[in-house]
């Protein structure tokens, strides 16, 4: 039985999963290279719980436990120590991931679990880096972790039943469902089935069929999505998804082609949100 985790890394994904297990009443120990994005992690966990404590989804009690249960370090191989389960949730970048997967390798005890967040890498490749293949897993968290449902798990061309069962087992601990990729391919099963789906959306803009606006209302109103696939491309950053489709195209074929239309908006350095303007424009006065 899973009782102290890890997780390293302290962004995004890193302190919401971190969330997640210390209200599944798990032991955490969450590590990033700074006390700076440690502190950042920290902040947006205490603002989540507030928000939930707020609905009335958990207590000011459950809240201040959960809390409790994380503790912050800097120290990676100190951390390591005594874990039975590590969350690997730094940036997607290979090399990088590798690395933390070595150095984890050195310290942890021999019956840890090393988990991997990823969306597109090869479990295999990742586990490696380790002297442990068995007990590497993918796990594939949805963003915002405390309130998507599903894990994805993918499995490694080593990867063990028991690891398998290991994770699951701590998924539904932690009130998630999960679906399990029995075989390593690029994107998985959610990511190629959600870019298809997007790049789709986007060509019916590009061909002049619909504007941007109504697809993303057909989608929310017709299919019940909480939000339209361009909307949701511009959230994530257009520059993420041509890296992912060109990607995907090198595997798959001209299926996941990027639309031309993805690439000039890039191109223009309209990536979505965080730049101000992609498929829609979000600059202060400004609807697209």
């Amino acid at each position: 039985m899973v009782k102290t985790t890890l997780v390293v890394g302290a962004g995004t994904m890193g302190n919401g999963i971190a969330q997640v297990l210390a209200q599944a009443e798990k032991e955490v120990r969450l590590v990033d290279v700074t006390d700076e994005a440690l502190r950042r992690g920290l902040d947006a966990i205490e603002s989540s719980l507030g928000r939930l404590v707020k609905k009335g989804r958990i207590t000011a009690d459950e809240s201040a436990a959960a809390r409790d249960r994380i503790v912050p370090s800097t120290d990676l191989e100190a951390a390591a120590g005594g874990v039975d389960y590590v969350i690997e949730s730094v940036p997607e970048e290979l090399e990088l991931k590798r690395e933390v997967m070595a150095r984890l390798d050195a310290v942890a005890p021999e019956h840890a679990v090393f988990a991997t967040n990823t969306s597109q890498f090869g479990i295999s490749a990742i586990a490696s880096a380790t002297a442990r293949p068995d007990r590497v897993i993918g796990t594939h968290w949805f963003n915002p972790p405390p309130i998507m449902k599903l894990i994805e798990i993918v499995r490694g061309i080593g990867t063990s039943a028991e690891t398998l069962a290991t994770t699951r087992e701590l998924a539904a601990a932690c009130g998630k469902e999960t679906i399990v990729c029995q075989k390593e391919n690029q994107g998985f099963v959610t990511s190629r089935l959600i870019l298809l789906f997007n790049l789709e959306a986007m060509r019916i803009v590009e061909e002049g069929i619909a504007s941007v606006e109504d697809v993303n209302k057909a989608c929310v109103l017709g299919f019940n999505h909480a939000m339209g696939p361009l909307d949701t491309l511009d959230l994530g950053g257009l520059d993420t998804t041509l890296f992912a489709a060109e990607a995907m195209t090198h595997h798959y074929g001209d299926r996941f082609r990027a639309p031309q239309l993805l690439r000039s908006l890039v191109n223009a350095g309209r990536l979505g949100r965080k730049s101000g303007h992609g498929l829609s424009d979000y600059r202060e006065g400004q609807s697209s």
